[in-house]
């Protein structure tokens, strides 16, 4: 198994969006977070168009498209109206996610095995349009093998379970490290490209580094919460020193 050396690192400006539709404003502004990213070194911006629209927008993600060609990863559900704005749009990657209305975040990961067929429809639209494909799922190995089946680019593993047991039971933190490892590498050993996201921050990015297999995550929550104190630019650069393995 070869080791990644650098993992790139994309930014979800979700929450920008959150902040700025709380009020009705135009501002706080998510194309000019998303430009902060990219010359804060993000290798790519990540936004999750909901279906409630409660903070990316479509204009959001046309601007991001078009501003930034190459660099949008669109986080959407599975139906017929996220593929065809994504078809429309032409991100360089789309992962598809599961998707509740009443959820605050992103629960869990997505059910491919009760869905293959519906998700490896969606996967071959996508990828004859050029885009990168990508399933959010636990890291669970018969998910992992669905996934195969279907032929996605890559598989984003739901760190969320791992980086809460990182701060509660350290015991049981280490078993959970352990079973996400060795599904990652089992992962990349199959020839699929691995990323991790949901939950991470500083501290849990750091011990999941140690994994050489991964090759992307995404954060969003935790570098916008953090930016209040330390500035977006510095917040990333921080985050990407860790991604870059040059952080201990």
């Amino acid at each position: 198994m070869s080791n990644i050396d650098k993992i790139k690192l994309g930014v979800n400006i979700d929450h920008i969006a959150t902040l700025r539709n709380a009020r009705g404003e135009a501002y706080p502004d998510p194309i000019n977070a998303a430009k902060i990213a990219l010359q804060s070194g993000a290798d790519s911006i990540t936004a999750h168009l909901r279906e409630d629209r409660r903070h990316i927008k479509d204009q959001d993600i046309k601007e991001i498209a078009e501003n930034f060609p190459g660099k949008l990863n669109l986080e959407m559900a599975g139906n017929e109206e996220m593929v065809n704005i994504a078809l429309k749009n032409n991100p360089f990657s789309c992962c598809i996610v599961p998707e509740k209305r009443e959820e605050l975040t992103t629960e869990g990961g997505l059910n491919i095995l009760g869905n293959k067929n519906y998700l490896k429809t969606i996967n071959y639209k996508l990828k004859d349009k050029g885009i990168r494909t990508s399933f959010f799922i636990e890291p669970i190995k018969n998910q992992v093998e669905a996934a195969i089946d279907c032929n996605v680019d890559c598989i984003e593993f739901h760190a969320g379970n791992f980086c809460k047991l990182f701060y509660e039971d350290k015991t049981k933190s280490e078993i959970e490290f352990y079973n996400l490892k060795q599904i990652c590498e089992y992962a990349f050993d199959s020839g699929i490209e691995v990323h991790l996201g949901h939950g991470l921050d500083y501290e849990t990015t750091k011990k999941i580094t140690e994994i050489q297999c991964i090759q992307e995550i995404n954060i969003g929550f935790f570098l916008i919460a953090q930016s209040i104190f330390d500035g977006l630019e510095n917040s990333i650069r921080r985050m990407k020193e860790i991604c870059d393995r040059k952080v201990q």
